[in-house]
């Protein structure tokens, strides 16, 4: 039951990931906005459980720096706003 779970997270990561991807690329979102980064990181996040819980840990790296990389983008577009 746990593997058909964490299965399922992975799976919702992925959709997350793709949504993003497809949402800057038909222009409904820009790259440095919110939601996208948000969408980034959650999706990563999720990916981040799946990959762990199989060991794929290359997996595990390349999402943590993308949730690096929309911590840092979220940054500089607040610094901006302020």
């Amino acid at each position: 039951m746990t593997t058909f779970i964490v299965n399922i997270i992975g799976w919702a990561g992925v959709v997350l990931l793709l949504l993003a991807y497809a949402l800057v690329s038909l222009r409904r979102l820009d790259g440095d906005s919110v939601a996208f980064q948000l969408l980034n990181m959650a999706g990563a996040l999720l990916l981040i459980i799946n990959s762990f819980y199989f060991g794929a840990y290359p997996s595990v790296g390349v999402n943590l720096a993308w949730i690096f990389i929309a911590i840092f983008t979220l940054g500089n577009t607040w610094r901006k706003r302020a």
